[in-house]
């Protein structure tokens, strides 16, 4: 059977729907929402200097912001145009100016003083720098004598003593692959990407359960489903465009539903402004909440398939799809034992929700059918991430929601192209084409034309760890080459992480802008490369969206203010492959970005298609329309597999309060407003309960002291509808309350996840010399089993 092809966009419903009407406030007026229209009006204030590139930016090139996938100002789920405030805010990286040379090389300790944001406002890297121990600012140094330092250090060392990590703000799938080619290329296997600390679960997940690594399904899937699913996703906030799709799913008759701590405002109600009904009168988004404790979505979700099983009882077919499951899924006995296992008082006490509200869902779901199930950060960012994801296939199987129409499992993705980052072999799990293990390696050595490392490399939290290593250690990592990225607001515990950094012989940064990491010290130097963006890159490039659609982005002319020396970031890899090994360079060329493309349809076969995307708006579709097609797995036997799961012990003393990250008005780590424009929380604004404050004596504003054995938050109480016994803090501002060191067993990503005590700041301060820091807290028990 054919693989059924996306069918392209659709047209929006134009009619009136009253019953989704938000309220009668033109643009929301009176209410806590962003403010699109005087946002968009800042960005082309803010680019005022440099508009004509802006604009063709955004008219020509695809989208450098979420995962969505718009190419220009249009996508292949809805007809017309689109744009959204997250693009906007990232639009300024592409076109400033370069920094003033008195910035550049300002006094070190100057520089320190600014804030991410704050550096992010000076300007693009203008030309290769260095800073040497001792010295108090950044130097100016020639592209060669910068990469000829670097080749020769990497010539030193033991190849597991460097390490490669890409992040995903804009980084094409050329710059990945290539990136990917060279760290094999120069022996090493220490290769990680930013998808390591979001969304790796989802792919380790799917491949155990369906044996894919990307969603099933597509955006179209939404409108018209029977229900759409969020689950610890908040994409009206982190995915903009995708509010359209929700309205135009809503006036399809599609049922959303959000599992989520915190009723978020964004999905309750939101102002589409490119949509004139709802930018008069807003839209009801979410049907309804159901407000798990974090950690509890697997005892959740063991509740739903319990109640099914009952209604199986009484009436065969009832809930689950046993056709389905008879010829395209393992494991159901086996499934249906572990469900039978958990009491609905586990479930009721893990999960925070009632067994009515618990029922009152698994029963929209059995009568559905059709549904598309999507999540994000708030099931991956877990010691169990893995098993959340699983779940949630199981509740896919048992409904046989998978490889048709309006059905679907959709990892909601926040950055542009990430999903292409492993895709592309840019993580020590993978090679281009599958998995690094021996028949892939042996198929890529063939395409290489030389021999991959076999040792298994490490990744990003534990190369960070093994900076600190004995001196003679063979995996002590001694250079970090870094090409964007922010350890110091990505990572939890960031003073180990500084402390890590500054101990590196050399790091280099090679990167568009300045960040608070790029400040720290290094043994040897620092090294910075100024790197062009993605509608710079030379021939153009590629990224990958959540719907595994491939779309190529011109090179822009006309940049009024381009940056002479930046160099695009494929081309400098291959630079430092070729003076590292002179004599196999040949090895590692690519004449141009076609040349690269023509390459990734080889190595990784699901992009055989690549090649022929050379012009605006080309676009394909890796995999069809739907992974799984027909309910056909990639797996060994064709078939789904349902993974039973124990529902995890978060080790919670009575007391403790769960608390989980959250991002505001924020790209990653790169905040662009100071007060959360949803709820008007600011950065250091602790969200609770408020009968949980009211229990503890706090107040709303009043100072309060978020604590645990890792580290100490001081902010302000803000009350907000969020389960009991849980709490959000902003990130990157409440890493430091986060562990080093766990990681979720399969995926290897950090926990971001942890128990913490709360208390008024007067008490907590008067009484800290005496109870809390003179010895170690040790009734908080962090790791989940």
């Amino acid at each position: 059977m054919g693989k059924t092809k996306h069918s392209g966009p659709i047209k929006m419903d134009k009619s009136l729907k009253p019953s989704l009407w938000a309220g009668m406030m033109p643009m929301g007026l009176g209410k806590i929402k962003p403010k699109h229209i005087r946002d968009t009006m800042k960005v082309a204030w803010d680019n005022k200097d440099n508009l004509g590139y802006a604009t063709r930016i955004i008219t020509q090139g695809a989208c450098d912001g979420c995962a969505l996938g718009v190419s220009g100002l249009y996508d292949q789920t809805l007809k017309g145009p689109h744009l959204c405030t997250t693009r906007l805010n990232v639009l300024r990286l592409n076109t400033m100016p370069a920094m003033k040379e008195e910035v550049v090389h300002a006094d070190i300790d100057e520089l320190r003083q600014y804030s991410s944001a704050e550096l992010r406002k000076l300007g693009r890297i203008p030309y290769p720098l260095i800073r040497r121990p001792g010295e108090r600012n950044f130097s100016r140094i020639g592209w060669d004598e910068a990469m000829d330092m670097i080749a020769n250090k990497m010539k030193q060392l033991d190849p597991k003593q460097y390490s490669f990590f890409l992040t995903s703000r804009g980084i094409t799938n050329e710059s990945y692959y290539v990136a990917s080619k060279v760290a094999r290329f120069l022996g090493t296997n220490n290769i990680d990407n930013a998808s390591r600390i979001c969304h790796s679960p989802s792919k380790t997940a799917l491949k155990r359960s369906l044996g894919i690594g990307a969603s099933s399904a597509n955006y179209k899937d939404w409108i018209g489903s029977d229900v759409l699913v969020f689950w610890g996703s908040v994409a009206a906030n982190n995915q903009p465009v995708s509010t359209k799709y929700m309205l135009a799913a809503k006036k399809a008759g599609t049922k959303i539903i959000c599992i989520n701590p915190y009723r978020e405002p964004a999905m309750e109600k939101y102002w589409i402004p490119s949509v004139a009904e709802s930018a008069l009168f807003g839209t009801k988004l979410a049907d309804d909440f159901y407000q798990v404790n974090i950690g509890g979505d697997i005892a959740f979700m063991h509740g739903i398939m319990k109640h099914w099983f009952a209604m199986e009882e009484v009436e065969h077919g009832s809930a689950i799809d046993h056709t389905f499951i008879n010829e395209h899924v393992n494991g159901y006995e086996q499934l249906k034992e572990k469900v039978a296992e958990q009491s609905w008082d586990q479930i009721i006490e893990s999960s925070g929700v009632s067994k009515e509200r618990i029922i009152e869902l698994a029963e929209l779901l059995a009568k559905s059918k059709s549904g598309v199930f999507i999540w994000s950060l708030g099931l991956t960012m877990h010691t169990f991430a893995s098993d959340n994801i699983s779940q949630v296939a199981n509740l896919a199987l048992l409904k046989g929601f998978l490889g048709r129409k309006n059905c679907g499992v959709m990892p909601i993705r926040g950055h542009s192209s990430v999903q292409g980052s492993g895709e592309m072999g840019a993580d020590p799990f993978v090679l281009p084409g599958g998995d690094f293990e021996p028949n892939n390696i042996e198929r890529i050595e063939k395409i290489w034309d030389f021999e991959i490392p076999k040792w298994q490399g490490d990744v990003l939290g534990v190369s960070l760890e093994n900076i600190l290593l004995p001196e003679d250690h063979e995996r002590k990592i001694k250079l970090y080459y870094l090409s964007g990225g922010n350890f110091l607001e990505t990572m939890p515990d960031p003073k180990f992480v500084e402390k890590a950094l500054s101990e590196l012989d050399i790091r280099v940064h090679q990167d568009i802008i300045f960040n608070t990491s790029t400040l720290v010290d290094a043994k040897e130097a620092v090294i910075v490369l100024p790197a062009k963006t993605r509608y710079e890159q030379d021939g153009g490039g590629t990224s990958t969206s959540t719907e595994r659609m491939v779309y190529f982005s011109p090179e822009i002319e006309g940049n009024r203010q381009m940056v002479e020396e930046a160099r695009a970031e494929w081309k400098i890899y291959i630079d430092l492959s070729k003076r590292v090994k002179p004599e196999q360079a040949h090895l590692i060329d690519f004449k141009d970005g076609q040349a690269i493309r023509d390459e990734i349809a080889i190595a990784n076969p699901n992009y055989d298609g690549i090649q022929y995307l050379k012009n605006k708006g080309d676009v394909f579709q890796w995999g069809g329309a739907w992974l799984c097609e027909g309910g056909v797995c990639p797996t060994p036997d064709g078939k789904g597999n349902l993974i039973p799961v124990d529902i995890p012990n978060l080790n919670k003393q009575a007391g403790d309060f769960y608390v989980t990250t959250r991002r505001g008005k924020q790209f990653n780590s790169m905040v662009y407003k100071e007060t959360d424009p949803f709820n008007e929380a600011s950065r250091y604004d602790v969200l609770i309960n408020a009968e949980d404050a009211k229990n503890l004596s706090i107040a709303e504003n009043e100072a309060i002291v978020v604590y645990n054995q890792h580290g100490v938050f001081t902010g302000k109480a803000k009350f907000i509808d969020i389960t009991k016994g849980n709490i959000e803090l902003h990130f990157p501002e409440g890493n430091f309350l986060l562990p080093k060191g766990v990681y979720e067993e399969l995926a290897k990503i950090p926990s971001y996840n942890v128990a913490v005590k709360v208390e008024k700041a007067e008490r907590f301060n008067a009484r800290k010399d005496t109870k809390y820091l003179e010895k170690r807290i040790d009734d908080l028990e962090l790791e989940a089993q």
